[in-house]
């Protein structure tokens, strides 16, 4: 059985709970980072945890006082040991770190339930997250743009990654209304820019320019900071400016960016073609220096597991769609 890091002990995955009056429960009073690996090797697993510090520093969780960055960066390597023997040769390590801060001061004493900061380190298998996105390279993703609206900066940083998310989850609900497959939330700032997706960055590229929301209202993404390296290696030119829905529209590519599929093509827009509807050539090109890069093919790897088996598809919500029962 899969073991999980869990304070400083490992136990097994079904056993790693958190108090009901945790203030992760009572207020979404949580930061995480999840990552993955290519040919078992974490990917920007620094970068993640810096993220990880960053957030818990910004919101006065004191992590860094009971766990230093290098004390997290092994024990994320000791997770991935440990649970090694549980994985398939083929498999990717998908670890997932949430953080909380504790018991809420009401409870404390009463529930005999240790105080402080609860430390959490899960492994799984990546393609538990992608094996149905494989058929999403060849007919790419259907961007819906949602009533829902991503919280400004304003409001709550969007670049802190807690899990007080509901209003990705609202988007999603509102986007599995729409007719037709591949239905993604595309989000609008309060300023009717583009900002981002449920859980994954938004570029479009026109004119051979790569072009991304500025970073004010979204989640900073590693992937997102990634494909700036691509460009820069390609000599591709990027820029961050504010999107509107009229740039989408007449873009001549579009894609999508997030840690476990890296990247993935927008071809339409409520059904309207983006350019050719198809994946474009510098989103091809892009996802193909990736692959070159980290030694693996990565729309080959995620169309493999496609057919293996990831359980049953019960309906529930995922980070980027929400089905209707």
């Amino acid at each position: 059985m899969r073991k999980v890091y869990f304070n400083g002990e490992f136990v097994d995955e079904a056993d790693a709970k958190i108090s009901i009056y945790d203030s992760a429960l009572m207020f979404g009073d949580m930061i995480f980072e999840m990552t993955r690996s290519f040919n078992k090797e974490q990917f920007k697993l620094r970068e993640h945890i810096d993220r990880l510090y960053a957030s818990a520093k910004y919101l006065q969780i004191g992590l860094e006082e009971q766990m230093s960055k290098e004390e997290m960066i092994e024990a994320v390597n000791k997770t991935i040991e440990i649970n090694a023997p549980f994985f398939e040769a083929d498999d990717e390590h998908r670890i997932m770190i949430d953080v909380t801060r504790g018991l809420l001061g009401l409870y404390e004493d009463v529930v005999g339930t240790r105080k402080g900061l609860n430390i959490i380190i899960a492994d799984f298998p990546l393609r538990w997250t992608v094996a149905s996105m494989g058929m999403l390279f060849d007919k790419g993703i259907n961007a819906i743009i949602p009533s829902q609206r991503a919280i400004p900066a304003s409001l709550i940083d969007p670049k802190v990654k807690n899990r007080s998310r509901i209003h990705y989850l609202m988007a999603n609900i509102q986007v599995s209304g729409y007719e037709g497959d591949n239905n993604w939330a595309l989000l609008l700032d309060t300023d009717n820019f583009v900002a981002e997706g449920t859980g994954d960055n938004f570029f479009i590229v026109k004119d051979g320019v790569v072009i991304t929301p500025e970073p004010r209202n979204i989640l900073r993404g590693i992937s997102r900071e990634y494909v700036f390296e691509l460009c820069g290696q390609l000599g591709m030119e990027y820029r961050e400016k504010n999107i509107d829905v009229y740039d989408v529209v007449n873009a001549d590519e579009a894609f999508m960016t997030g840690t476990p599929f890296c990247i993935l093509p927008v071809t339409s827009l409520a059904g309207d073609k983006i350019g050719t509807g198809k994946m474009g050539e510098i989103t091809t090109k892009l996802l193909k220096t990736w692959s070159d890069n980290v030694g693996v093919d990565i729309i080959g790897q995620i169309k493999g597991w496609g057919s293996g088996s990831t359980g049953k598809d019960s309906g529930a919500p995922t980070p980027y769609a929400f089905k209707r029962k």
